[in-house]
């Protein structure tokens, strides 16, 4: 459906997105995660043909789009920015406005309207004006407003960043009704991985404007010290000296801002330390444990470095977390070599 192909975009001097290649496939949901200002609204701007890229092409169903897409291209696809911006009048009047100017008649907007207002609960809301609502409730009406024009694209950008838990599952609800309904396709970017986990079909993870191999969990931001070899860098506790976190050590000629990848594949989970060669050993307690998404292990959750410390997710076979008895709570040992975590 959608598709960049060798492209890197560039602010001024600065290159904010390069990548080879990346695909939105009809009828998926795609979620894209990563830190802020790792390329995410800039990925979506990009296909959402409201940008060109400095170099490369986006394909609209295998067909390069003119670095001025057409009208009528454009329309076949809807952003919804992280901050929306709703205009003047009442919630009702901006849900309206984009169906009567596509020429919809009057009993079929209604129709259209009054499917998407149920959906996503804004009943109450519909005679208010954008200076009544809430962040979260724009946001809603943002949604409502692109579902409502039922295009084949939908991009959405951190939907959920001021929503509730309640407000998040009726949005994400709306979505998968949206995609029972009809053949749509949907990115989304955010940095919740619960949210993505939970509705997408794809994870693809940004570090810096280029995609992640592993998997998204395990990334963090560091400075690495000048030097060669075996580095160790303290993920968490805030710096300064005041302990808490973890250190991990990485082999890698990298100096200055980088960002850090350990693949939860792996991370070898013990109840013990064991006897190896692996110079990052990390004990902590398990937070939460789940399926992975391709139904072919299970995923481990634990907190290294105490309380407040940080998060690590491992993946293990369903049999090795029977056998270590793996449960909530639980203590347990983290251990992988220097040479596994992956430096971007």
């Amino acid at each position: 459906m959608l598709e960049l192909r060798g492209v890197r975009h560039r602010y001024g001097k600065r290159l904010v997105l390069d990548l080879e290649q990346f695909t939105v496939p009809r009828g998926a949901v795609v979620a894209v995660v990563g830190h802020n200002g790792a390329g995410k609204s800039t990925l979506l701007r990009l296909l959402a043909l409201l940008e060109a890229p400095t170099e490369g092409q986006v394909l609209l169903n295998g067909v390069a789009v003119a670095r001025r897409a057409t009208a009528a291209l454009r329309r076949r696809v809807t952003l919804v920015e992280q901050r929306p911006v709703l205009f003047r009048g009442t919630v009702l009047e901006n849900l309206v406005y984009g169906l009567q100017l596509r020429g919809i008649g009057r009993a079929a907007v209604h129709g259209i309207i009054g499917d998407v207002v149920d959906r996503l609960g804004l009943q109450p809301l519909l005679h208010r004006s954008r200076a009544e609502l809430s962040d979260g409730e724009v946001q809603r009406v943002a949604v409502a407003r692109a579902l409502a024009l039922r295009t084949d694209v939908l991009l959405l950008d951190e939907p959920a960043s001021s929503a509730d838990s309640a407000a998040a599952g009726a949005l994400y609800r709306a979505l998968a009704a949206e995609r029972a309904a009809r053949p749509v396709t949907v990115c989304v970017a955010s940095h919740q991985l619960e949210d993505a986990y939970r509705w997408a079909d794809d994870i693809r993870a940004l570090a810096d404007g280029r995609l992640s191999p592993v998997t998204p969990e395990n990334l963090f931001r560091v400075n690495l010290p000048p030097g060669d070899g075996v580095k160790n860098v303290r993920i968490g506790g805030g710096g300064g000296g005041g302990g808490g976190g973890i250190e991990i050590a990485v082999m890698t000629e990298r100096t200055g801002a980088a960002v850090l990848a350990v693949p939860p594949t792996d991370i070898f989970v013990s109840r013990e330390p064991l006897a190896s060669s692996a110079r990052n050993v990390f004990k902590g307690r398990v937070r939460g444990m789940a399926i992975d998404r391709h139904g072919a292990g299970v995923q481990v959750r634990a907190e290294m470095g105490g309380d407040g410390g940080i998060e690590l997710v491992a993946s293990v076979t369903a049999e090795a977390a029977r056998d270590l008895a793996l449960a909530p709570g639980a203590s347990v040992v983290f251990s992988f070599k220097a040479t596994a975590v992956r430096v971007f």
